[in-house]
């Protein structure tokens, strides 16, 4: 029997918590701790779950990793289980509670429209209208 990795016990998580969207996240522990017990523990050098910036901060989605961790130190499924939930729970309740990065209603997240004027004005600084043109002669002759 071949060691899983947390990412795959993480990715099986997120398909049995696809099955049942609506109930507690702890609901899919049992079904996880029946697939995973008596197998062989991951791997310390692959404690790494799917990266979901584009969902929540990485301090959310990395949530669980020290309590997988002990988990797998101390060869206990039901700590690692666990720590695969928190971080499963927190990729799940972040957007809910607090809004994608990238929500436009949420002016104060748009970083870009925030830079923008400034970015414009430095980038003007850094290629005057007059290097330009000389750029553009070069290139065409």
């Amino acid at each position: 029997m071949s060691s899983p990795t947390v990412t795959d016990i993480f990715k099986r998580a997120m398909e049995l918590r696809s099955t049942s969207p609506s109930g507690p996240v702890d609901s899919i522990k049992p079904q996880l701790l029946s697939e995973f017990s008596g197998r062989p523990f991951p791997e310390t050098a692959y404690l790494t779950i799917p990266e979901y910036d584009n969902v929540v901060p990485e301090e959310d989605w990395t949530a669980g990793l020290p309590v997988t961790l002990r988990g797998i130190q101390n060869e206990d499924w039901n700590d690692v289980i666990h720590g695969i939930i928190i971080s499963l729970e927190q990729v799940e309740n972040y957007p809910k509670e607090s809004g994608r990065e990238d929500d436009p209603t949420k002016e104060w997240r748009n970083r870009g429209k925030s830079i923008a004027e400034a970015e414009e004005k430095n980038l003007s600084k850094w290629m005057p209208e007059e290097l330009m043109a000389m750029a553009k002669r070069n290139v065409t002759s």
